[in-house]
């Protein structure tokens, strides 16, 4: 065999390993070694990061960890949420006009949270302003799907809601539409740095004018295993009602994600949209929202031309005076959709006006219930489907909504309400869900339930599914909520399988 036929047997073997070719046999006869094809195994370590969940000294928050029950087998496991390093000083909650955060010395860290077990969730709890960011990792059998969720209650003053959201795993790269620094707004970017060395982050605004000149000359650097939060009315002049904000590191990796608060309408967080994609599912719309409001941002060099439907119980339609919305490229546009749900739940899908003209976009719904002095704001980010499987840690008996999108043929979906954090038994349900319509069902309770506990979700058959879940905790009349989506979890990693061959080193 010359010299150019075995380099391009080697390299035909070194492509069957990475995409799981069965087998390659050389000209002239020579058998290449077998290459398998990739393995779906379980990931053996997850990290996730919590932002500081609030300033106000009437705030209560739950944290509640948990990865769900699997083929792992016997292998040991750790699950851990830490405290960050640099601990926080002069804390501002949104409208109570103290100083902004900034970092203070660090001390001996000990486990906020520990879980012990797959398939039971494990709780802790915090009281006040005082609360730091946490770093958490998992490994071992209890990493596959490891789910943190930080739900905080305030009862009063500027921060007052049910402010909840899933922790998130440390990136490089966040969307947030639906940010603000309008004069009733107070909108911090929180920042957590997972490693033991600094992260700087850049924070980039856009409105419906385009970038917005910010006041910020470099980066904001974000000390090792610390969180810093930054006030976006500070970065700027200019009082915008809809901004899209762009979180990019140049170096390290954070946590990113938004803490809202409206002067009218309460307080919550803003994760992160989906990566930009020309087709956006925002599923999760409760049936009562008094308003709606859609924040869109096209990233690339094209315009994009959207139109709208929502998909209920019954099938898709398109809201009246609002088929499309047209959103400039490197511009942030919006819509109110007034009486969109009209009493049934939904989700709100964005597609292409055009046929084979899909221009990815970023995009959240900013939804409120109530009316007056009673209102309440929760936010909805783009989402991708549950993939494999997906979890909300954090259900209580009574308050929680599961809503379920098929954007095409009829899904049969599992849901697994967990044991309970102090007691109680799993339950299992099994729904069907048509294709282009939600389904908003109360989930399974544990039988016996005490405290909190978790849902699972896992499709079994008919294509894919968008989830959402709404917990749902009134207080003094005003009807306080938040909605966390559910992509998957990540459960699994693709490995290929694959196989020596020396040959590839032979001149």
């Amino acid at each position: 065999m010359n010299r150019t036929t075995l380099s391009l047997v080697a390299a035909a073997t070194a492509l069957a390993a990475v995409t799981g070719v069965a087998a390659l046999t050389a000209p002239g006869g020579e058998a290449v070694a077998e290459a398998k094809a990739p393995s779906l195994l379980p990931v053996e370590r997850s990290s996730l990061l919590c932002p500081a969940p609030s300033s106000s000294e009437v705030a209560d928050t739950t944290y509640t960890s948990f990865t769900p029950a699997g083929a792992e087998g016997d292998k040991a496991g750790t699950a851990q949420l830490l405290p960050t390093a640099a601990q926080t000083k002069d804390v501002t909650a949104p409208g109570d006009g103290e100083k902004a955060k900034q970092p203070a010395a660090g001390r001996t860290a000990k486990p906020v949270l520990t879980l012990k077990e797959p398939g039971k969730p494990a709780t802790a709890e915090a009281s006040g302003g005082t609360a730091p960011a946490l770093v958490g990792s998992a490994d071992g059998r209890l990493a596959p799907g490891w789910t943190v969720q930080q739900t905080t209650s305030v009862s009063v003053g500027g921060a007052r809601g049910l402010l909840g959201v899933s922790c998130t795993a440390p990136d490089t790269n966040f969307w947030f539409p639906g940010a603000s620094t309008a004069a009733e707004r107070q909108d911090y970017v929180h920042l957590t740095n997972p490693d033991d060395t600094a992260a700087v982050a850049d924070i980039e605004l856009y409105g419906a004018d385009g970038k917005v000149k910010t006041e910020a000359k470099e980066g904001v650097t974000v000390p090792a295993r610390s969180s810093v939060p930054v006030l976006l009315s500070t970065l700027t002049t200019e009082a915008i009602a809809d901004l899209t904000v762009h979180v990019t590191t140049r170096s390290g990796r954070v946590g990113a994600v938004v803490r809202v608060a409206d002067d009218k309408a309460g307080s919550d967080w803003l994760p992160a949209s989906a990566d930009p994609s020309g087709n956006v599912v925002l599923p999760g719309i409760p049936a009562d929202a008094t308003s709606v409001r859609l924040i869109a941002y096209a990233p690339g060099s094209d315009d994009a031309d959207l139109k709208l439907g929502l998909a209920g119980p019954t099938g898709t339609i398109t809201p009246a005076g609002h088929e499309t919305l047209h959103v400039k490229s490197g511009m942030t546009a919006s819509v109110d959709l007034q009486d969109l749900t009209r009493g049934e739940a939904g989700s709100l899908v964005l597609t292409p006006a055009q046929r084979g003209r899909a221009t990815p976009v970023v995009a959240a719904l900013r939804v409120v219930r109530g009316k007056g002095d009673q209102q309440e704001v929760g936010y909805i980010p783009a989402t991708g489907p549950v993939g494999a499987r997906a979890t909300a840690a954090d259900n209580r008996a009574k308050g929680a909504t599961l809503s379920l999108y098929a954007p095409e043929g009829t899904v049969k979906v599992k849901v697994t309400a967990s044991a309970g954090s102090e007691g109680g038994e799993p339950a299992v349900k099994t729904y069907s869900v048509k294709g282009g319509t939600t389904l908003a069902v109360v989930p399974p309770v544990p039988a016996g339930l005490k405290g909190s506990y978790a849902l699972t979700v896992e499709p079994e058959s008919g294509g894919t599914v968008h989830a959402a879940r709404t917990l749902a905790i009134p207080e003094d009349g005003i009807p306080m909520f938040t909605v966390q989506t559910l992509p998957d979890d990540r459960g699994t990693v693709v490995v290929p399988e694959a196989v020596q061959d020396v040959s590839v080193l032979d001149d």
